[in-house]
Order: structure tokens, then C-alpha cells, then sequence
């Protein structure tokens, strides 16, 4: 009897003490934002002091009024974090070296905590470092933690960033103290978002989990309650439609974490993955959606109370303060980049009645977006150089966004095209010409019909050529026939014979052609391709294949794939009497440049 009310006594006086100790946690996240400030949608329509009035979504004024929401609502315990690539993507990058406004209106708008992805490396390692220190002179900024970046002792070219990192600007990790709770926070550069990263170079990544677990220690070793890993690596579902992918690979392999945010695959997750207890959560990409993560802790196990994304969109009245800001900024990049190309900001240069597309996770074999791309960096180079150009590439890994139905302006034509920087002040690699034989042609094209099956970002689109294949066929077997199209429409046939020495010039941008140089070592040494300039010499330094688009100047002036894109649309019929270009109905279908024949 007397166990019996022991037992009693402790259910009744001591379940609601241990109870009490549970402490609640909200982590708002996002990832993939890529420098949408203005949201995901035409510049044209988007009104972020207004709702209920416009289709666009995401925006760093309607972002920064959610969180202040929600940080309102549960001010004690509540976390922003980024999961990187929050810089590349729309003309705002091209003034952030000067600036670094990114970075200061994300601390402006509550983030905590950012970690990189492979985009912040897209200018190199020094030009990152600029925008961080040019952040700084704005003011505060977010704790930003740099991974498993690793830098090169010999080469200076990293000197800048690591400078930062001993300076405890950029952290291999941190530590928040809210609600009683210790949180640690580190980073992750993924395998594949190292690959994406070329420019990154010296700065290199080490094993991530090998990282994860050192980091792991290190936080408990600093007493973290939760220890949190900001991913850019992400998840991906195989065969079977079952999640899988590198994030799923670090929850399996690395005991200590206890929540993943991820990063760098642009996937929606309505509700976290769990693997082995661990949850997993991604909210998208471009700002579209802030993920809202309810947490509980025990003391010792993290439990998720609530999950949900919250869309960003025009039921939001965006924050004014953010909002001014972001205007201010985009008068400098109309000023300092469109007006010297003869461009205004929100002065549309074409329209469309239909949607344009191509997605890289999606049925991008049936793009009629990567065609118009193509077909315009043709045009282009053969308006604005006497060689021309044979044919003309383009990777689906290059292209970022779609182009929606009604009126378009230049910062919706860049977003479609928006990666690199050349050797001018313009932004977007410059465009690149290099000439092959026939054979080598041949076997080109042959290396990439395959080379995407791996890699859907490798997946090519053409314009300047008809090439007959058979599928079924085996490696370097599968073409039958290609042909050279010309400005009017005549066909030449391409001899691909060995004896058959005359040059065919390729154009694409610098970094895809950089492709060509190593397809020996793609192709395991079966085939090697000798990139050549106009007279046949090797190119051995891809800056002498870069077009020079008006030889009447000094210098070489630099052509990009967007005022490629936008140029070609701007010279297509005005069909509907508005005195806006309207894109040609043909490209509402996807353009073949391969013709399967059997």
C-alpha cells in the first residue's frame, strides 16, 4: 500500500515539475533566395506595400514583415537562419561587391545565422570577401559561417576570406543562447554544390562527414542543448520515390545532429524528412516561402511540435523600411548597370502570351525557354561579329527562371541568365567562340547526349544545326547526320570524316566552353578535343575565345547571354499593336534541333 501512494504521490506532484522543463524552440529558415529582392515574378507587377493586387511572390519586404510577425508572436525563442546561395541571381548582384546590401538588409530583416553556398563563390573568394567587408561598412550583419571551406596555404587568391575568418567574421560555427537553451549552429558545402562552385578556386571543401562530426564535438564541447547543421547540400528522391540525396546521407552517418536545414536542390518540403530521428526541412527556393519549425526539448530529445511553410505573397504588406531600401538600391543598378545599355528598369522590352520554362528537375527535354536562348545567342553574335558563329549551346544548368506571360523588362530578362562575370563591369559570363573539326564535332555532341543522363544540368540545347541520331545506337554511334544551318535557312552538311579538316565555330559562355578543353578526361581518355581559335592554333587561355562585339572600340567588348536574349526579342513583331515586341508563337512549343531517326 504504502508503494502503491509513492507511486501516486510522484504521478501527481513531480510529472507537471519535469514537464515544465520542456522548453520550446521556433526555427523560421530559408534557402536558395538568390538575391530576390523583389520576389519570384515579373519586376512589372510586384507592389509589396499593397495586397492582394499582385501574382509576385517572395520579396525581401514581405520577408522581413513575416518574420517581425513571427518573432512578435514568440519573441524569447525564436531563430531566423539561411541555408545559403542567398547572393546570384538577379541584377542586385552586379553592385554588391560595391555594397553589400544583401547581406545588411537580411540582418535588417532579423536573420541570425547565414552560412554559404556555392553561389557566394561565383565572383571567386576576394570579390566574396569585398561584398562581406562592404556589408560590413553598411553595418551589422548576420553571423555567417563558411563550412567546410578550406584554404589554400601557398595561393593568395583566398587571402581576402581568410582574413575574415581569423578576424571571427565568417565562423566554422556558433553558439545562440535563447530560452535557456544553448544552440549550436554549423555549415555544410555538399559534394555536387562543390562541383557547382568552379570559382571557388584555391578555397577547396573538405570530406563532409568527417567535418560534421568534428563539428559535432566541437559544439558539445561547448555544452550545446541542440546542435543544428545548415546544409547546402539537399535532398533528392531515387528510383523508388523515396528520399535520398546527401542531406539524407549526413543524418544517417553523423550521430549528434539533431535538425538539418538544407540547402542547394530548391526542394519544397511540406513536411521535414525524418531520418533516424533526425528532421530534415527545405523551404524552396526564391524566397517564395519561409519555413516555420516548432520545436520541444526535453533535455534530452528534440521533438517537432509543428512544421508548415508560409507562403510569401500579397496577402503580406511588406515592411516600408526594407521596401526603401530596396528601391534605393535598385535606382544605383539602373543608374550604374542599364542606363550605360541604354536600358530603364521597369521598361519592358517585351511581352509574351505564353509561359516559357525550363526545369532542371523537371521535363526539361521538353523546354521551349533553352531553344529561345540558344536561337538568341545565334542571332546575336552573327548581328554583332563578322565570324559569327556556326551554332550556338546552352545548358540547361545555366538557366535560372522562367518567363511568365505579360509584359517582361531587362532585371526579368537577367534572372533568366544570371550567373558570372567577364572582365567588364557588365554582369554575366562573356560569351565564348572556339572552333573544332568535324570529327571533333561529332564527338561533342555525342559525349553530351549522354553526359546529361547523369547530370540533368549538362542537358544541351542548339541553335545553328540539324543533327539526325539514333537512340538506340551505341556510344559514339548514335549520329548519323549533322548539318550547319544558315542565316537564311540552307543546310551544309558536316563531313565528319578524319581527312575532312575545315573548322566549325561553336559559341557559348566562357565557363560551358571551358568544357570542350576537358573531354578527354571526361570521355576516360577516348577521345581528346584540341579547342582551336579561327587560324586552327590551339587555345590553350579561354580568355582569347571571348567575342568581341564591337571591333570599332578599344578593347574587347564583352557580349552576355542576357542582352543576347534580350536583343532577340526586342527586334521580333509587334502583334498586337502596343508598341511591345511580342515573343514568336513558334517558341510556345519546344524548337528540335535533334531529329530522331531510326
Amino acid at each position: 500500500m504504502r508503494r502503491v501512494f509513492i507511486i501516486v504521490f510522484y504521478s501527481l506532484f513531480f510529472s507537471p515539475i519535469f514537464s515544465q522543463t520542456e522548453k520550446k524552440l521556433i526555427i523560421l529558415h530559408t534557402n536558395d533566395m538568390h538575391s530576390r529582392l523583389t520576389g519570384y515574378g515579373p519586376e512589372s507587377s510586384y507592389t509589396p506595400l499593397s495586397i492582394n493586387d499582385d501574382k509576385t511572390v517572395g520579396g525581401f519586404a514581405r520577408i522581413a514583415a513575416l518574420i517581425r510577425e513571427e518573432k512578435e508572436k514568440s519573441p524569447s525563442n525564436t531563430i531566423v537562419v539561411d541555408a545559403g546561395d542567398f547572393l546570384m541571381g538577379t541584377l542586385f548582384q552586379a553592385l554588391e561587391v560595391k555594397t553589400g546590401i544583401e547581406l545588411h538588409l537580411m540582418k535588417k530583416m532579423g536573420y541570425d545565422v547565414g552560412c554559404l553556398g556555392n553561389h557566394e563563390f561565383d565572383f571567386g573568394p576576394d570579390k566574396l570577401a569585398s561584398i562581406i567587408r562592404s556589408a560590413l561598412n553598411q553595418g551589422e550583419i548576420p553571423k555567417i559561417l563558411i563550412g567546410n571551406s578550406v584554404f589554400d596555404k601557398k595561393n593568395t587568391g583566398d587571402d581576402q576570406l581568410e582574413d575574415l575568418f581569423r578576424n571571427n567574421v565568417l565562423s566554422r560555427n556558433t553558439v545562440i543562447d535563447i530560452n535557456g537553451l544553448k544552440v549550436g549552429f554549423f555549415s555544410l558545402i555538399g559534394i555536387n554544390a562543390a562541383k557547382d562552385a568552379p570559382k571557388s578556386v584555391p578555397v577547396k571543401f573538405s570530406k563532409q562527414t568527417a567535418f560534421a562530426r568534428r563539428m559535432v564535438k566541437e559544439l558539445k564541447d561547448k555544452k550545446c542543448d541542440i546542435i543544428v547543421c545548415l546544409s547546402h547540400s539537399g535532398v533528392t528522391k531515387d528510383k523508388k520515390g523515396e528520399w535520398d540525396g546527401e542531406d539524407v546521407e549526413l543524418a544517417e552517418n553523423v550521430k549528434g545532429i539533431n535538425l538539418i536545414v538544407g540547402g542547394h536542390t530548391h526542394t519544397q518540403l511540406d513536411k521535414p524528412i525524418m531520418v533516424k530521428g533526425i528532421p530534415i526541412v527545405q523551404a524552396g527556393d526564391y524566397s517564395r516561402f519561409v519555413g516555420r519549425l516548432s520545436l520541444s526539448w526535453n533535455g534530452t530529445t528534440l521533438k517537432v511540435d509543428e512544421y508548415k511553410l508560409l507562403p510569401v505573397d500579397d496577402r503580406i504588406m511588406g515592411d516600408r523600411v526594407i521596401n526603401d531600401l530596396v528601391e534605393h538600391q535598385k535606382e544605383l543598378v539602373s543608374e550604374d548597370v542599364l542606363k550605360p545599355l541604354g536600358m530603364i528598369y521597369d521598361k519592358p522590352v517585351a511581352e509574351s502570351g505564353f509561359k516559357l520554362e525550363c526545369e532542371e528537375n523537371g521535363d526539361f527535354e521538353g523546354s521551349n525557354l533553352g531553344p529561345l536562348v540558344a536561337d538568341a545567342i545565334q542571332y546575336y553574335v552573327n548581328k554583332h561579329n563578322p565570324l559569327g558563329t556556326d551554332l550556338s549551346m546552352v545548358a540547361v544548368g545555366m538557366i535560372f527562371e522562367k518567363i511568365l506571360p505579360g509584359k517582361i523588362c531587362a532585371p526579368d530578362i537577367f534572372r533568366v541568365m544570371p550567373l558570372g562575370s567577364g572582365s567588364d563591369d557588365v554582369p554575366g559570363y562573356a560569351l565564348s567562340r572556339l572552333y573544332v573539326t568535324g570529327k571533333e564535332l561529332k564527338n561533342i555532341l555525342e559525349i553530351l547526349q549522354v553526359a546529361y543522363k547523369s547530370a540533368p544540368e549538362n542537358y544541351i540545347f542548339y541553335s545553328g544545326i540539324r543533327v539526325e541520331y539514333n537512340p538506340d545506337k551505341g556510344f559514339f554511334k548514335k549520329i548519323r547526320k549533322i548539318e550547319i544551318v544558315k542565316k537564311d535557312g540552307t543546310k551544309v552538311n558536316v563531313d565528319f570524316s578524319r581527312k575532312n579538316k575545315t573548322l566549325y565555330s561553336i559559341t557559348a559562355d566562357s565557363y560551358m566552353l571551358e568544357f570542350i578543353g576537358i573531354i578527354k578526361k571526361k570521355s576516360f581518355g577516348l577521345i581528346n578535343v584540341v579547342p582551336k581559335d579561327a587560324e586552327g592554333r590551339k587555345v590553350t587561355d579561354m580568355k582569347m575565345a571571348v567575342i568581341d562585339m564591337d571591333s570599332k572600340k578599344s578593347g574587347v567588348q564583352e557580349g552576355k547571354e542576357w542582352l543576347a536574349l534580350i536583343e532577340f526579342l526586342m527586334q521580333m513583331k509587334d502583334t498586337n499593336s502596343d508598341s511591345i515586341p511580342d515573343i514568336d508563337n513558334k517558341y510556345s512549343v519546344p524548337v528540335k534541333c535533334f531529329v530522331s531517326v531510326k
